[in-house]
């Protein structure tokens, strides 16, 4: 999934990585699901969302040596919603842009909701199409 996102948005996780101390009081961080980019295996992955990133890493202890095994910059992305009914699995979600789709499971319907709820108002805040004096409350 990386080098789909890399190749959208022409730059590397390095580069989105840059600047964002994902390891310091992050907006939201959990464990979730998702499907691999080249062998579609579902993975148990830790998730970090900060300024406007979606980081992943292989464990939950995060710290400043932490390396994310991928990013998304939610800012490129169209919708967050539920894909309980595409995937016919409970709690799962989906993150799009305009030319790829990513799929997620969360442990509990409480926690879809929120990730749904978090990532989209980071969606919101990031988005290129609208100014900080016209970002609302999501």
């Amino acid at each position: 999934m990386t080098s789909l996102w890399r190749a959208a948005t022409g730059t590397t996780a390095e580069d989105l990585t840059a600047g964002v101390e994902f390891w310091s009081n992050p907006e939201r961080t959990g464990w979730l699901t998702k499907q691999g980019e080249y062998i579609k295996t579902w993975r148990r992955r830790w998730f970090v969302l900060k300024q406007g990133k979606l980081f992943w890493f292989k464990e939950s202890q995060i710290t400043r040596a932490s390396k994310p095994r991928g990013v998304i910059p939610v800012g490129t992305c169209l919708t967050v919603k539920g894909a309980e009914d595409v995937l016919n699995k409970q709690f799962a979600f989906e993150l799009s842009t305009n030319r790829d789709t990513m799929y997620f499971i969360a442990d509990s319907e409480k926690e879809k909701e929120e990730w749904i709820n978090s990532i989209g108002r980071s969606i919101v805040q990031h988005s290129r199409s609208v100014t900080d004096s016209e970002v609302v409350d999501y």
